[in-house]
């Protein structure tokens, strides 16, 4: 999958240094992926939910939350939000 942008993950590790390993590993993921559906995301992230238009993934043990718009038929990841799991609870992310 083509992931726009990790630059997201970068600004938000910028803030919480131990989000950064989770965050790399996911990108290597994801990047690797070569999903065709939610059902194959959930076979490499079991713990992803769907939302809406929303794809969110639980990193780094639940701590945090990256939401993103999967455009399958394009292969493209779009990361919309990287979020503590606190600002998540808040649901501010639901009006993007």
């Amino acid at each position: 999958m083509h992931v726009i942008s990790k630059r997201k993950l970068q600004d938000f590790w910028i803030v919480h240094p131990r989000a950064k390993q989770p965050l790399d590993a996911w990108f290597r993921a994801a990047k690797r992926a070569e999903w065709e559906s939610f059902q194959d995301v959930k076979k490499d992230f079991g713990q992803a939910d769907l939302y809406d238009k929303f794809v969110i993934f639980d990193i780094g043990g639940n701590k945090y939350r990256l939401i993103a718009v999967i455009h399958y038929d394009r292969g493209k990841v779009f990361i919309r939000q990287v979020l503590t799991h606190a600002e998540y609870d808040r649901g501010k992310w639901k009006d993007d």
